[in-house]
């Protein structure tokens, strides 16, 4: 490819690394270390303050990767539509893009629940205990899956990056191309027989 996307496969991967990465640390760091607050009524909240004050980062890291990644789209249409391979890994990232989104919002929106109580008791950040409100408990189960959640698809997300870099090697574009140009000849021949049949 002699054109080169530098701005927007930066925006792309920089806010696919913060997505990624803050949702990793808040799971493993953030709601990790409100385990240890040593008041348990203050527990659920530093975490739900942490997360507070990760929101606007991450929203715009999130931006930033959906700007970079329809730029890379824009750019890249020709492949997408003629390689062999690329257009089921651009479905497939899309497809994961929209459930990161969903996940990272319902996350959020669990979050806010959780912060709206206060200082309550729970045994941490996503875990409760057995004197935690109802709803707050059943917010922090749900965060508690949620978690997870989102750095596995932004991961797979980053998977299916690398992979596309991949795709764009000289050697790659070229069987990629050949091999889609084939696979329409065939169905084209075979189409052509279909029909030469009908009409006999």
């Amino acid at each position: 490819m002699s054109e080169r996307n530098t701005l927007v496969r930066s925006l792309h991967d920089l806010g696919l690394a913060g997505w990624f990465g803050g949702t990793l640390m808040g799971a493993v760091g953030l709601n990790g270390a409100a385990n240890h607050v040593s008041d348990t009524t203050e527990r659920a909240a530093v975490a739900s303050a942490g997360w507070a004050r990760w929101a606007p980062v991450q929203a715009a890291a999130i931006g930033a990767h959906l700007v970079g990644g329809a730029g890379l789209l824009i750019a890249n249409r020709e492949r997408a539509k003629h390689q062999k391979g690329v257009t089921g890994n651009t479905n497939l990232k899309l497809l994961l893009t929209g459930a990161g989104l969903a996940a990272t919002a319902y996350s959020g929106y669990l979050g806010s629940q959780v912060a709206r109580a206060g200082n309550v008791p729970a045994e941490g950040g996503v875990k409760p205990s057995d004197l935690t409100p109802p709803d707050v408990a059943q917010a922090q189960q749900r965060l508690r899956i949620v978690q997870w959640v989102i750095p596995a698809i932004t991961g797979a997300i980053v998977v299916l990056g690398a992979q596309q870099g991949e795709q764009q090697k000289a050697g790659e574009v070229t069987r990629g191309l050949v091999g889609k140009a084939g696979t329409r000849a065939r169905t084209g021949v075979l189409a052509a027989s279909a029909k030469a049949k009908r009409a006999a």
